[in-house]
């Protein structure tokens, strides 16, 4: 197996004012023989490379490609992740289905359980797939969109196994991790509505983004012990600054982000029974660590089993179209809603190619390096793939 590149090491912040464009079909197949590589089948390297890429095609960067050497190698060299991971079922009721992922790479495991909740909702209007034993399932709105290729609504949620990033309000210790969500629905004839959200003000990708730039951030990511705000990145790392939650103190709503949070963790972590934040973990894998076992929650709804399919999308069509319709304040700057510009930019990235860092073009070549693979060649400068 070959080993994972460290990141390239320049002794100073990366150049990231010229992008690199690389062809988004090439892209996927080099990520997915890269993960082919490492053991997985060929259908669940395909699926799982496709999440990934899916930050990158969207604007998620901290999401996608980025993880690979940083992230989701390091899984699975290290045995935390079992490539040949076959999920059990543990309870099916038809509706409701609870699958224990056995360490399965979370970018394939989360995508195969919202699948499953779709075919059960195909049946009962609702399907709920709950999964413990999971591992970083990357950019939640991928999952949820799965629902919408089918004409239903999709909810990802996933908490951080034991893994404790952010105190709860007035606590001074961490008690909780980002706990991400997503909710997708169709539009009719507008781009599917995607939510895809951190529980956090930011998730730490953001943060370790910022840091590797040598970049600040804004006031009101960070905190530090006395609830000063902390604009240097790197604090985070250094163990000297605090994520904080969606709403920041308690003039602004801090209660709200931090009951996201928690929902989150009562439907990924209380329903399957995955690891939880706030509880110490066990550790019954020997290489396990507080991040693994996540616990996931994939709900679909399928509302044309409850109207007229027709009416449904007619409904929907109108609600949107309303929102995009809403006068602006600034003619140059109209109103849109979440998942209409993450659709804009993916259509643009796969005509026109996938904008890379060059730092992070140079890790993946590194990577395709190591595993013997051909790294896909640059789309030329204002060309098209």
């Amino acid at each position: 197996m070959p080993p994972t590149p460290a990141a390239p090491a320049t002794g100073r912040a990366p150049d990231t004012t010229a992008e690199v464009r690389v062809p988004y079909g090439p892209l996927l197949t080099f990520a997915t023989d890269v993960l082919r590589g490492r053991g997985l089948p060929d259908g669940r390297a395909a699926t799982a490379a496709r999440a990934l890429c899916h930050g990158d095609l969207t604007g998620f960067t901290t999401h996608g490609l980025t993880n690979l050497a940083r992230l989701y190698l390091p899984l699975l060299d290290s045995g935390r992740c079992d490539p040949h991971a076959e999920p059990e079922t543990v309870t099916d009721t038809g509706a409701a289905v609870l699958l224990d992922a056995r360490r399965g790479l979370g970018l394939w495991a989360a995508a195969e359980a919202m699948d499953l909740a779709v075919e059960r909702a195909r049946t009962h209007g609702v399907g709920m797939v709950s999964v413990r034993g999971g591992t970083h399932f990357g950019c939640a709105g991928f999952h949820a969109l799965r629902a919408v290729e089918h004409g239903m609504i999709g909810l990802a949620t996933a908490n951080c196994g034991h893994q404790r990033l952010v105190p709860p309000p007035g606590g001074a210790a961490p008690m909780l991790g980002t706990n991400p969500l997503a909710l997708a629905a169709p539009a009719g004839d507008h781009p599917p509505f995607t939510l895809d959200m951190s529980t956090t003000v930011v998730p730490t990708g953001r943060i370790r983004a910022a840091a590797r730039a040598g970049e600040t951030i804004p006031p009101g990511w960070l905190a530090d012990a006395d609830g000063a705000p902390v604009t240097d990145p790197a604090a985070y790392d250094r163990g000297e600054a605090q994520l904080r939650w969606l709403g920041g103190d308690p003039e602004h709503g801090v209660h709200k982000g931090f009951g996201l949070g928690l929902l989150v963790e009562v439907f990924s972590a209380l329903v399957s029974g995955s690891g939880v934040g706030p509880q110490p973990a066990a550790g019954t894998v020997p290489t396990a660590r507080p991040d693994d076992d996540v616990g996931y929650f994939l709900l679909a709804v399928a509302p044309a089993t409850l109207r007229s399919p027709a009416d449904v999308a007619t409904a929907a069509t109108g609600l949107f179209g309303a929102l995009l319709a809403c006068p602006p304040h600034d003619p140059g700057d109209p109103v849109r809603y979440p998942g209409w510009h993450e659709q804009r930019r993916s259509r643009e990235r796969t005509a026109h190619g996938v904008p890379l860092t060059p730092a992070l073009h140079d890790e993946l070549r590194a990577v395709a390096v190591a595993a013997g693979l051909a790294f896909p060649a640059a789309v030329p400068a204002g060309g098209a793939v």
